[in-house]
């Protein structure tokens, strides 16, 4: 399959006893065409390091309903050990042991990824109530590397990217998963974006919705509700960029990432 592809995986490809094969033989079968990259989360694993350590963690809510990490200097620090450190480097091992040329990134490395410090955040309290907050260590990407990812992609390694930017003070921030997965596919004008999730895709009344319009977005997610506003939001923004489609689909089953690319499973955001 000769197309070019940016995948969002979670920190679950490294959980349980053994690793989830149908989904690293569907990555390997994409590599063969030199267009694949990766981007991974883990933010469980952030919360559970930061615990060991005794940092408590606190989530913010967004007035649209996301829910977030806020990130202060200290957690900053944490999230750079665990994201770029701990959970790329056991992801690269493990595609490596399955034959993919993986080389691990993060926003630092070359530049990749830069992103504008938020000085204000405005949050939802427990009580309803609007409010605006020190921004801290998050960030909104401003640019991505392209060079660095086309020469690589061009010699056969795939990219695993943590979402770990470089701000404007050379200081680490703390940057969306799915964001910065869009940002990537924008920049190498990716033929299709895949969000892996643990669940078929997005679902209204119970059932999967198979085809969403970029114009058909805000009624729906009125319906749908915050659990998957994150990843429709990035979904839209990368169409609107210009790749050719994103999919939502699960990433626990057979074929997870070819049969989504065949229109097997998933939902496909599209123009």
């Amino acid at each position: 399959m000769n197309m070019r592809v940016v995948v969002k995986i979670g920190g679950d490809l490294l959980k349980g006893d053994a690793p989830n094969v149908p989904l690293i033989e569907d990555l390997k079968e994409l590599v063969e065409g030199r267009g694949l990259a990766i981007v991974h989360g883990g933010g469980d694993l952030v919360t559970e390091m930061a615990k060991r350590l005794g940092k408590e963690q606190r989530f913010i809510v967004s007035p649209e309903g996301f829910k977030s990490r806020y990130t202060d200097r200290e957690t900053a620090e944490i999230y750079a050990m665990v994201m770029a450190g701990e959970i790329n480097t056991k992801i690269v091992g493990l595609l490596q042991s399955f034959g993919i040329n993986a080389i691990g990134l993060s926003g630092f490395d070359g530049g990749l990824l830069r992103a504008e410090r938020k000085e204000r955040l405005v949050i939802v309290d427990e009580q309803g109530r609007k409010r605006a907050i020190e921004g801290g260590y998050t960030g909104k990407i401003t640019s991505v590397n392209t060079r660095l990812l086309e020469i690589l992609m061009g010699e056969g390694y795939t990219p695993v990217i943590s979402p770990l930017a470089m701000g404007m003070k050379f200081e680490p921030l703390n940057v969306d998963g799915d964001r910065t997965t869009s940002a990537v596919a924008k920049a190498i004008r990716a033929d299709a974006v895949i969000y892996l999730t643990d669940v078929e895709g997005v679902l209204l009344d119970g059932k999967i919705v198979p085809k969403i319009s970029i114009v058909e977005v805000d009624e729906l997610l009125k319906r749908i509700g915050a659990g998957m506003s994150t990843k429709i939001h990035a979904a839209v923004d990368a169409v609107r960029g210009g790749v050719g489609r994103a999919i939502i689909t699960s990433g626990f089953v057979e074929r997870p990432i070819l049969d989504a690319l065949e229109g097997r499973r998933g939902t496909v955001i599209s123009l």
